[in-house]
């Protein structure tokens, strides 16, 4: 009997890895949410959920049957769980961040009890090196491989009265959301021995995922949330709203190809066609196309929430004109999005912003200086 085992039921969860692995012939899909009202809407639909898919043409419906749920914090559930990731063969964590794998001590218990037996386990928490941190968690498990991904889907979480309102249905009848995804499925996970034996489908391995990581973050990432910030300062809603900004567009263009783009077809050179300017430019155009598809309507608010993080010395935004500037390559319209993101964080004074980005930064050296000097000039145009 081959067995899936879930944890978190978010939109990344259910339209990648439930969805292949109700695609890919397991005997029983499990799932782990701590989401007591979530855990009981799926139970009262006999284990049937249905999820969005958006193209850029319109949105289908995809159905995943004979899903079982447990909540890991109730006693009888977790031992289900426990004894659910002793038999598991691929699982997938899809948590809000890393710092929830401190949660999962029941899942430590269970695959110690089967510590032979081989198990593929696909670390989905958008960070790039969440296997490494999952794994330390988890301690030696000589056949167990942790695995990184690269997720470039972008997905929505929308509450029963907006299904309702864009006459798209919810998890299950009874759900108080449901789940939007993209259509988008090129799914990168990190390749290891016997790989080949999975059975979750959509997955594409690789030897090396760190390239590709950094295009997510410091390409599809930092340009998206360039776009959302600008669109923010508009009053735009939603993102296919700039589906006609073409000047915007451009820029945004601008900034993907010949800043990210550039930098990273410079450090990557030869690792893939991707990293070339060809196969760099044919992937920010269709991303382009994407973050404006008027079938995702994916909220403005979402795209620029937690600036603290995306602001962060290694994130998306300023990550990113770091990498740049290590190639050489000037961040200029990078650096619009950087302080349109500063001004909503910490207002219009110059100095406080600068303090502001020094505390997220933890710290001010000769490096923190040449990303500020990149900003500054923004600042002072945005406040004549």
């Amino acid at each position: 009997m081959k067995t899936f085992l879930g944890i978190g039921l978010g939109p990344i969860q259910t339209s990648i890895f439930l969805d292949g692995a109700f695609r890919g012939g397991f005997d029983r899909l499990v799932i782990a949410d701590v989401d007591a009202a979530l855990v009981q809407a799926v139970r009262d639909h006999g284990g049937t959920l249905q999820i969005n898919i958006a193209s850029n043409e319109a949105v289908r419906t995809e159905t995943i049957a004979g899903v079982e749920i447990y909540n890991p914090m109730v006693p009888e559930d977790l031992e289900k769980l426990t004894e659910a990731a002793a038999e598991a063969d691929e699982m997938a964590t899809a948590l809000p961040s890393i710092a929830f794998y401190k949660h999962l001590g029941w899942l430590k218990t269970g695959l110690e009890r089967q510590p032979d037996r081989r198990r593929f386990i696909y670390a989905a928490e958008n960070h790039n090196h969440a296997a490494e941190e999952l794994a330390k968690v988890l301690g030696p498990l000589p056949q167990t491989q942790v695995l990184n991904t690269v997720i470039g889907k972008m997905s929505c979480i929308f509450p029963a009265e907006e299904c309702a309102r864009r006459n798209i249905p919810t998890l299950t009848p009874t759900a108080d959301r449901g789940h939007l995804v993209e259509a988008f499925n090129h799914i990168l996970i990190q390749s290891c021995a016997g790989i080949d034996a999975r059975c979750v489908q959509g997955l594409i391995d690789k030897p090396d995922l760190l390239p590709f990581e950094e295009a997510k973050l410091y390409g599809h990432n930092a340009i998206h949330l360039w776009l959302g910030l600008h669109a923010q300062q508009t009053g735009v809603q939603f993102m296919h709203e700039l589906a006609d900004a073409g000047e915007l567009l451009r820029r945004a263009r601008t900034a993907f190809v010949d800043e990210s783009g550039a930098a990273l077809c410079k450090k990557w050179s030869g690792v893939d066609a991707l990293f070339t300017p060809v196969g760099f430019a044919e992937y920010a155009d269709d991303l382009l196309e994407r973050m404006v598809n008027p079938f995702l309507t994916d909220r403005v608010g979402r795209v620029c929430r937690d600036l603290e993080r995306k602001l962060g010395w290694d994130d998306r935004m300023i990550g990113t004109m770091r990498l740049v500037l290590s190639q050489g390559i000037q961040p200029v319209v990078l650096a619009e999005g950087a302080a349109l993101g500063a001004r909503s964080l910490f207002g219009d004074d110059v100095e406080k912003i600068r303090a502001g980005l020094e505390s997220l930064w933890k710290g001010w050296d000769a490096e923190a200086a040449e990303v500020w000097v990149q900003i500054v000039p923004h600042l002072q145009e945005e406040t004549r």
